[in-house]
């Protein structure tokens, strides 16, 4: 077992993706919609970049600390239900239509959330799109990273709990280290024992 894991590419981690699309879609939003001196402005960006941030951090910091990893993905996860929280309070303080299963472009909604990750699948709507499906949209968004970031979440609990630390790591690495040495040892003494009696044969039997 190697000390230091396998640095995951989060580039290609599909809730990270959509986490960008979040930022941009966010930063447009409030620029757009939001006052300025509103203070949600700050409040929206600052979330919407926490929750991309911290999956980047902390895909960087599981290499040596898985603990550390999981932490701030909780920490995105977090971020990500502030921001959905805003998003929601924009719909209802203006008497704006949350989209549910009612409503005739939810499932449209849904469908095309689900199967586009990438920034560039979003971006040509953003001029399109009025406050409204923007919101929706981000709401929809932030459902998905949830629920994809609380699956991540599972599977490193699962690996910590089999595989441990960085500290049980590092002893499992000195375990085994030690265990092939001593393996190692006791190979070379029987090869020494099965010499040392080969050559009192060969002396028995000149005499």
């Amino acid at each position: 077992m190697g000390v230091l894991r396998k640095q995951s590419n989060w580039e290609s981690l599909y809730f990270y993706q959509k986490s960008q699309v979040l930022y941009q879609l966010t930063f447009i939003f409030v620029q757009r919609y939001l006052k300025r001196g509103d203070r949600t402005i700050d409040q929206m960006v600052q979330a919407a970049r926490s929750g991309k941030q911290n999956i980047v951090e902390g895909s960087a910091d599981g290499v040596t600390s898985m603990e550390m990893e999981i932490k701030l993905m909780n920490v995105a996860r977090s971020s990500i239900k502030e921001l959905k929280e805003d998003y929601e309070d924009y719909l209802v303080s203006r008497q704006l239509r949350l989209w549910q299963k009612n409503h005739p472009r939810y499932d449209k909604m849904i469908d095309f959330c689900k199967q586009h990750n990438k920034l560039e699948d979003y971006q040509p709507y953003f001029d399109k799109w009025d406050d409204e499906t923007m919101a929706n949209v981000a709401l929809s968004l932030c459902h998905f990273v949830d629920r994809m970031m609380t699956n991540y979440e599972q599977r490193l609990e699962k690996t910590f709990v089999e595989e441990g630390g960085i500290k049980e790591r590092m002893t499992a690495a000195r375990v085994g280290y030690r265990t092939n040495q001593k393996d190692e040892i006791s190979r070379l003494q029987q090869e020494n024992e099965q010499l040392r009696a080969e050559l009192e044969r060969l002396k028995a039997g000149k005499g």
